[in-house]
């Protein structure tokens, strides 16, 4: 099978395309940086590098171009950025850039390869968070963006069943990669757990793998995950009581 895997240049990604190539899958690794793609596709065996900013039309064609020549199986739309910190000072590029690389991209990027993955019965796989359940004090705009990217995969995996595609959400804990480097101040006051990304994709590929609807991390998590499903008001508590922590308030505002 063909894989396409964006931000596959570090971190979950990465993890990703070797947990692939493990199964013997062919990978194309997207990203937009040549560099990191490389490294990521030295110790494979049959990998594609294809540089690409998935958040522009150009990107994204050169990506639809690619897999006319390769063909598609499975579009694993990992890419993402965590921005963290108060909601005022959020400004209108940081929002901007979060969703557009969050939400519209996998979305504008989907759409453009669905023709490829109605061919193959593929599969479409959207890295998620545990924040897209439960909506985290100090990342409102990430969670925000994860909710969003939870409730477009539920449509579309009902919508894009009659054609025999699968859609799976991924909802991994947070997880050591360069993207916690944004908000390293808060993992010990705020108690943060983190995988490693290896850990993240081995597990992640379990559910692919099934083509299962969702997953969430088998850690504590699952069960914060139900509980704000079923009674939010407890977890509101929580959360109330940890945004009101001084150490928690002195982290999230450390100039960025």
């Amino acid at each position: 099978m063909r894989v396409l895997i964006t931000g596959a240049g570090s971190g979950i990604g990465r993890a990703l395309a070797i947990q692939a190539d493990r199964q013997g899958h062919g990978v194309i690794l997207v990203g937009r940086r040549a560099g990191p793609l490389e490294q990521t596709a030295a110790g494979l065996r049959d990998a594609v590098v294809l540089p690409a900013d998935i958040t522009t039309p150009d990107g994204r064609a050169s990506i639809t171009q690619a897999v006319a020549e390769t063909g598609l199986d499975i579009l694993i739309n990992n890419a993402g950025m965590v921005p963290s910190g108060t909601a005022d000072t959020a400004d209108d590029a940081q929002i901007a850039a979060t969703l557009a690389l969050n939400l519209a991209a996998p979305m504008a990027l989907t759409r453009d390869l669905l023709g490829a993955l109605t061919a193959s019965r593929g599969q479409v796989v959207n890295v998620g968070s545990v924040f897209g359940d439960i909506g985290f004090p100090y990342f409102a705009l990430y969670s925000a963006s994860k909710f969003a990217l939870r409730g477009w995969s539920d449509a579309l995996r009902r919508e894009l069943a009659p054609r025999g595609i699968a859609v799976t959400y991924l909802a991994p804990r947070a997880t050591r990669t360069d993207a916690t480097q944004g908000f390293d101040a808060l993992i010990g006051p705020m108690a943060m757990t983190l995988d490693s990304p290896d850990a993240v994709a081995a597990h992640a590929w379990r559910a692919i793998t099934a083509r299962r609807r969702e997953q969430m991390p088998a850690s504590r998590e699952r069960l914060f995950v139900a509980l704000q499903r079923l009674r939010p008001g407890l977890i509101d508590r929580v959360l109330m009581r940890l945004a009101r922590d001084p150490a928690v308030i002195a982290a999230a505002t450390l100039p960025k």
